[in-house]
């Protein structure tokens, strides 16, 4: 099987993850698409994300609801630092059966230059890109990287989530409401 890995911090997992997990889980270009929570991003902001079982708990939530998607806690079980390139290194060895891509946002594509190994993601494991508002994907992509020029995008991010959350807003429709139970029921981001 081929396993497309969406990992990120998802602290919150909102809407417009959701989205890109679903389209590409049908797509057809995957067998599954595996929401891999992962632990704290370095070329993020430095504060810490809500537990990691919450985090798992609320990406769960998600994937349950989506077509040809799963939850995987592969990467919390990792020794830190964890770094992509050893996660999915160490998932092929887990995995021998699976290919391995991993699924990235066009910002990230932006930012591939500061991660470490990104030449060898691509070399060893290749990439999906799907579009993000205001960061353009790459005219012509290197071997090893594939363009979702139709998927559907939505301008959304987790700190938005975690600033409205801290001033009392409503995050109704930015995230499932299954996710927004969740928050309200564990008193996440107040």
């Amino acid at each position: 099987m081929i396993i497309g890995i969406y990992s990120g911090s998802f602290d919150p997992i909102h809407t417009g993850h959701a989205m890109v997990a679903n389209y590409i889980g049908q797509l057809g270009i995957v067998d599954e698409v595996w929401l891999m929570v992962s632990r704290r991003n370095p070329l993020k902001e430095k504060r810490s994300p809500a537990d990691d079982h919450h985090r798992m708990n609320m990406v769960s939530l998600v994937a349950k609801d989506c077509s040809g998607v799963k939850a995987s806690d592969f990467e919390l079980n990792l020794p830190l630092p964890s770094y992509t390139y050893v996660t999915l290194c160490k998932l092929r060895e887990t995995y021998p059966l699976h290919r391995f891509k991993l699924i990235v946002g066009s910002d990230n594509w932006h930012n591939l230059g500061r991660w470490r190994d990104a030449d060898k993601i691509i070399r060893d494991f290749g990439l999906i890109i799907y579009p993000r508002p205001g960061y353009p994907l790459p005219e012509q992509p290197p071997k090893g990287v594939e363009l979702l020029l139709s998927a559907p995008t939505v301008n959304m991010s987790s700190s938005l989530i975690r600033d409205l959350l801290g001033k009392k807003g409503n995050i109704n429709f930015f995230v499932p409401t299954s996710v927004a139970h969740y928050i309200t029921e564990h008193n996440l981001y107040t």
